[in-house]
């Protein structure tokens, strides 16, 4: 599967698990939600709080399984590097992901004081591989 495909689905596949290290190495997992930005880029929004948050700006690696509303059938595997993006940086951004997910706001200042609130953040995965190339 190359890259371009993987994002095709991400964008048409919105729930996954992340998966980042922690600081003794093993793996920490964490349901997502993701889309996919104008740049290309896997984007998960976040708190700055988050341990999956806290392992990445330690540790960039991530990887992305993504699938499909009804679990089983087709998936697809991101691996890449991440990089977390603050406040007051994050703002714009969030508001593109949310709007990629859920379209428009009924109140955007009220979403930006959420976002500032809750110390949102986003994650930006740059995807260096996907998979799978076969299934079964």
């Amino acid at each position: 599967m190359d890259l371009d495909q993987a994002r095709d689905f991400v964008t048409a596949n919105h729930r996954g698990v992340l998966l980042t290290y922690r600081s003794g190495g093993g793996p920490q997992m964490s349901p997502v939600v993701a889309g996919v930005d104008s740049d290309g880029y896997i984007v998960v929004s976040s708190r700055e709080t988050a341990y999956k948050v806290k392992n990445l700006m330690r540790d960039p690696r991530a990887s992305v399984c993504m699938f499909a509303d009804g679990f089983y059938g087709e998936w697809v595997q991101i691996d890449g590097h991440a990089e977390v993006v603050l406040l007051p940086e994050a703002m714009e951004p969030l508001v593109e992901y949310y709007q990629q997910l859920s379209g428009e706001h009924p109140d955007w200042d009220e979403y930006r004081a959420a976002m500032r609130e809750e110390r949102r953040v986003l994650i930006r995965i740059s995807p260096r591989r996907a998979g799978p190339t076969r299934f079964g």
